[in-house]
């Protein structure tokens, strides 16, 4: 069903910061919490913030879900149904929304799965990450593949009929090989999607602190994996619509895309991030401070803590920024449309020199990467823009 026609579309999405176990690449605001009444209270807060919000989303009408984490299966199906009757008592959600949920095989069995259809979750996420038990306990996974496989089996007997599947190259042990073994082996199933990120070491997590002893493929490796997987996948009928995800036609993640066109979304929980109303804030990743901020009356608990206008220049750099992502590029004439600027006279002259390398392509509306360009966008993005420097 179309949105309402005085309300704007908006994506919901919604932080579950807990995991049964953390695993050693993992830097994202999740946590293994000390007891059952921590979950209890997050629900609460997340409740209580979605009634923050309801006034002022009045005007809008959610058409895209995501409940992301962390381990949102993670949570007793009793837990996730109260935090989606909550979200559809204080928010307008349109008949035909994309509801998505992050989930990982380990924590998550056939009746649960069943009550998180029921809830109205229509889109599964799974996290596989490796068909390879040896690479999986090498990322500190909880699971195999055997019980990748029977989630998966269950999610379909379930009635899931959109289910996603992440997949990571660039990790300890892997081989092009292998990798490609964790592909076949996937779309041997046929999900509706693949994702398909690069393993990054970052600070503070265990496998930085034993950086130097981590057995990784080289750059030129991961490189290979990267273009082979982009073919193999289209080979096998999914189409890469943006660096790291893959899709059969028309089961594009349409929540993500919110985030890649700069349309607008609102976080809820710990540490989730917003695009509201011509502002992007963020709140605390602190449990604790989430909790007492939302739940104690009269407390100077800060719950968002940054905020920040954004304004046209940064607002077209972060158009740019996302928009190349995309496998179809940034569109000169709707860039046209949206600022009133030339990207061409603006960023396309910039872009120009990448052309004759192969990692950019122009057509005559549009300038996209190639996959050699994906692979090193961030490096040729940081070169184009001006985030971070000083001056227009």
């Amino acid at each position: 069903m179309a949105t309402g026609k005085n309300r704007k579309p908006l994506g919901l999405y919604v932080h579950i910061p807990f995991c049964k176990s953390k695993c050693e690449y993992c830097d994202f605001c999740s946590f293994v919490p000390n007891s059952q009444a921590v979950i209890e209270h997050y629900v609460d807060a997340l409740i209580l913030q979605m009634e923050d919000w309801s006034d002022r989303c009045r005007g809008y009408e959610v058409d895209t879900v995501y409940v992301g984490g962390g381990t949102p299966t993670y949570l007793d199906p009793k837990h996730i149904s109260r935090i989606f009757n909550a979200m559809y008592d204080n928010f307008r959600v349109s008949r035909g929304a994309e509801i998505s949920m992050e989930c990982n095989p380990a924590t998550v069995d056939f009746r649960a799965l069943r009550r998180i259809r029921r809830a109205g979750v229509n889109r599964l996420s799974i996290g596989l990450q490796s068909a390879n038990d040896s690479e999986l306990m090498a990322l500190g996974r909880i699971h195999t593949f055997r019980d990748f496989r029977a989630t998966y089996d269950d999610a379909r007997r379930a009635g899931f009929d959109n289910i996603s599947v992440d997949l990571m190259y660039g990790i300890p042990e892997q081989t092009e090989q292998s990798f490609i073994y964790s592909l076949s082996s996937v779309t041997a199933l046929s999900p509706e999607h693949v994702s398909l990120y690069a393993l990054k070491i970052e600070d503070g997590t265990p496998f930085a602190e034993r950086r130097d002893s981590l057995s990784l493929p080289d750059e030129d490796t991961e490189y290979k994996m990267y273009v082979r997987a982009s073919s193999y996948l289209a080979a096998k009928g999914y189409l890469r619509y943006e660096i790291s995800n893959f899709a059969k036609e028309g089961q594009e993640c349409r929540h993500n895309l919110k985030y890649w066109h700069c349309d607008e979304y609102l976080g809820l929980g710990a540490g989730a991030h917003s695009y509201f109303e011509g502002e992007r804030f963020a709140a605390t990743r602190s449990v604790r401070d989430y909790i007492d901020g939302l739940e104690i009356i009269n407390n100077d608990i800060k719950v968002i803590v940054s905020s920040d206008s954004i304004d046209s220049r940064e607002s077209m750099e972060e158009y740019v920024m996302l928009g190349m992502r995309l496998e179809e590029g940034v569109s000169i004439s709707e860039f046209k449309k949206r600022f009133g600027v030339s990207f061409t006279e603006r960023y396309g002259v910039l872009l120009d020199e990448y052309i004759d390398d192969g990692f950019v392509v122009k057509d005559e509306d549009h300038y996209r990467f190639t996959s050699a360009g994906m692979f090193v966008s961030n490096f040729i993005l940081s070169g184009i823009l001006n985030f971070g420097k000083d001056g227009e």
